[in-house]
């Protein structure tokens, strides 16, 4: 017991004696003899033992503290030995001289869990720079499993808040000053701890701004007997009235907290001798539903009969209710001593909705409401102001806590906090932060640990992500990212990549056929495309790159298609026909006054996509492409469609002007049996069609059949669709296709 003696200061055995006297009175019969004795002995093992108890680095002894805080708890909110135990022996298993199990074989499971919980939330508070986050009180009920672990921390933080008055140490008082006011003191409000908060509200602003503090404190330095005296006398003719017309009803009169004057001064941006309102008075009326209105009403007239009112300070909040559905009457007016009072009248079921329900008082003040979170704090307040403080505390060991189990909250190695949505990985958290980090994103350090990507995030996880140069965002990505923002990202990124790719196999490809001597005919290389299996040119290409292909291969089935088309001329078949160039040498680039693009605008350079070949009196859109250039689309282009919904901003609105003289190359593909005759046929048939011309043709025939890509340059849609019936019409042809 010497050790336990040197421990505590004279003043501090006084008061720990002190505050054991006062713990047992308030619990009765809740604290046995036995719990008593085991959390004596623990106490003093992790002082004489362990050293647990040592005082922190600011100077303060946790066995006080604790004490303090328990205490605190048996006075605002309910004498409860689960929690008056959690918080006398928390700091013991903290410190891994008692662990969570070893707390239920003792004190049972419901200590246990309050226990839990309060070393479930422990680490968060490392993390200094999210207290201030608006999404640090989510993460802090998510993690804490049961009310009482909140209640305990709000009053924990409030007895804090008591002993750093005189602390020398600026920085910490600072701290510790901001971070109640930014977390706790709306903690403490929602869950209807007023008194708490208020507290809260006026320390943080002592040790936050003193001056400021002290000039108001000074302003309102009357005594207790003082302001209830002005109370008494300022209400006293009221009360005689209301009596006098036979209404039933209570008075209540308050002076405002330093906090909420230093609020309205802020607000309305006026020094202290611009707030009239710093006593308030609340008249709430026992009256019918069917007679609120005039009651309230009635008590308004008798008020301002007796004081002069100030109209500008009026507010009817019963007339027309708060979109909340707060409802009140609000009168400032001119006491004795020269005073402004404000007075508010409602009634009984005003009061409990403004207090309680649908507007109560922490939402019509501006704090945000969250819904389901709403109703779970309205639940938590009902049951703190419940009569019957056993019953309250059982019906709060049941409650749900984990409110936001649809999201997961992280920090960054800084201490930032993020929120995600459940199931979230490092990659989402990685893209979250930026699209460069995310694309070069390998894995990441999750609270020290090394994880792969895919790894899923839980609340809580501070996450440092890896990153690589080299690293770059493959497709397999889409299976593991499930935020838009990133699966997005990842798309645009191995789009931007293929399309790259693509153009740079392409290149490689001509410089290729370039060295071997060769003129690539589109045609051909088009077949070779499918015969090597690929529906797209971009797949093609994007294979060459990756090596997939080999870009020899390609050109040797080239070659062999050219030769078999070759020997084909020679055997007599389809093949064998030679284009003749027509001697008309019209004018293939269409009149740039031919398009409207935008708001009627003609005259404007654009460019005819290649992909699909757009003529006059097709359906049209165009698309802005990144060098500026506006480029035309069929609108039943498949390109088009994948830009509309990558880039729907960069669409624009084109039609074609009434008439066209312009001239337009289109590819069909026509199928039919082979015969060298045919193809004759079929080229006699577009030279007479009017404004129709061959332009260019390739043939291959295979068991005979044969497959030929004609490129005709012709005016309109229209003359087109004629065009294809007449080849259609041709003996032998099976199918002609519009490419």
């Amino acid at each position: 017991m010497a050790v336990t003696q040197e421990y505590f200061t004279p003043d501090e055995r006084h008061q720990v004696l002190r505050l054991a006297k006062e713990l047992n009175d308030r619990l009765e019969d809740q604290l046995s003899i036995d719990d008593i004795n085991k959390v004596h002995r623990l106490i003093v093992g992790g002082i004489v033992e362990a050293g647990i108890f040592r005082r922190d680095r600011y100077g303060f002894n946790p066995v006080v503290r604790h004490m303090c805080t328990a205490l605190t708890l048996c006075e605002s909110i309910a004498p409860d030995r689960t929690m008056v135990i959690a918080t006398l022996i928390y700091n013991l298993c903290r410190n891994d001289y008692l662990d969570v199990p070893r707390v239920s074989s003792l004190f049972g499971a419901d200590v246990a869990k309050v226990v839990h919980g309060l070393l479930h939330v422990a680490p968060l508070y490392k993390k200094q720079a999210a207290v201030e986050n608006e999404n640090f009180h989510k993460l802090l009920l998510s993690f804490a499993e049961d009310v009482r672990v909140i209640l305990i921390m709000t009053v924990d933080r409030l007895t804090l808040m008591r002993a750093i008055s005189h602390h020398s140490n600026e920085k910490f008082v600072h701290d510790i000053a901001s971070e109640s006011r930014y977390l706790y003191a709306p903690l403490a409000h929602k869950l209807g701890l007023y008194a708490i908060k208020t507290e809260l509200e006026d320390l943080s602003l002592k040790y936050l701004d003193r001056k400021t503090f002290m000039l108001i404190a000074e302003r309102l330095n009357e005594t207790k007997r003082e302001r209830d005296q002005y109370i008494q006398e300022f209400i006293k003719p009221i009360d005689e009235r209301l009596r006098q017309e036979g209404l039933k009803f209570e008075l209540k009169g308050r002076t405002k907290s330093i906090n909420s004057i230093w609020q309205k001064m802020q607000k309305q941006g006026v020094d202290l001798n611009g707030i009239y309102d710093l006593f308030a008075i609340r008249i709430i009326l026992d009256t019918a539903p069917h007679d609120e209105k005039r009651a309230c009403w009635l008590a308004y007239s008798i008020v301002t009969d007796i004081y002069k009112a100030n109209p500008s300070r009026f507010k009817d909040w019963i007339s027309i209710p708060k979109s909340n559905g707060y409802e009140s009457l609000h009168i400032t007016v001119y006491g004795p001593g020269d005073k402004w009072v404000e007075v508010q009248i409602r009634t009984q079921r005003m009061d409990e909705s403004a207090e309680r329900g649908v507007a109560a008082h922490w939402r019509y003040k501006g704090i945000k409401s969250e819904g389901d979170v709403d109703k779970w704090m309205n639940e938590v307040r009902e049951m703190l102001e419940a009569s019957g403080q056993e019953g309250q505390m059982n019906l709060m060991r049941n409650m749900d806590t984990n409110l936001y189990n649809d999201e997961v909250f992280v920090f960054t190695p800084k201490g930032d906090l993020i929120r995600l949505p459940q199931g979230a990985t490092v990659l989402d958290f990685a893209y979250h932060i930026h699209s460069r980090v995310g694309s070069t994103c390998m894995g990441a350090k999750v609270d020290g640990k090394n994880q792969k990507i895919n790894y899923r995030l839980r609340s809580g996880d501070t996450v440092e992500v890896i990153t690589s140069s080299t690293q770059t965002p493959r497709l397999d990505w889409l299976n593991i990212a499930i935020t838009s923002r990133a699966r997005n990202k990842i798309k645009n990124a191995i789009n931007e990549r293929r399309a790259n790719q693509s153009l740079l196999a392409r290149e490689a490809l001509q410089r290729r056929f370039k060295n071997r001597k060769i003129e690539p005919d589109d045609a051909i290389v088009a077949r070779v495309i499918k015969k090597m299996g690929y529906k797209t040119t971009t797949e093609f290409y994007v294979a060459i790159q990756e090596e997939v292909i080999d870009i020899n291969d390609v050109v040797e089935q080239y070659e062999t298609l050219s030769s078999k088309q070759s020997e084909a001329t020679a055997r007599g078949t389809a093949e064998e026909f030679v284009l003749q160039q027509p001697s008309d040498d019209r004018q293939l680039r269409p009149d740039s006054d031919i398009l409207v693009i935008g708001e009627d605008v003609k005259g404007v350079n654009y460019k005819l996509s290649k992909c699909c070949k757009p003529i006059f009196g097709d359906r049209i859109e165009g698309f802005i492409a990144s060098d500026g250039a506006i480029k035309i689309h069929r609108t039943d282009c498949k390109n088009l469609r994948h830009l509309r919904e990558r880039y729907p901003y960069r669409i624009i609105r084109t039609r074609w002007t009434g008439k066209s003289g312009s001239q337009f190359l289109v590819t069909l593909q026509v199928l039919g049996k082979d015969d060298i005759g045919i193809v004759s046929s079929i080229t006699s048939v577009i030279n007479k069609t009017n404004d129709s011309l061959l332009r260019g043709i390739s043939v291959h025939a295979d068991g005979g059949l044969f497959e030929g890509f004609l490129t005709v340059s012709t005016s309109s849609n229209e003359l087109l669709d004629e065009l294809i019936q007449k080849i259609l019409n041709v003996k032998g042809v099976k199918q002609v296709n519009r490419l």
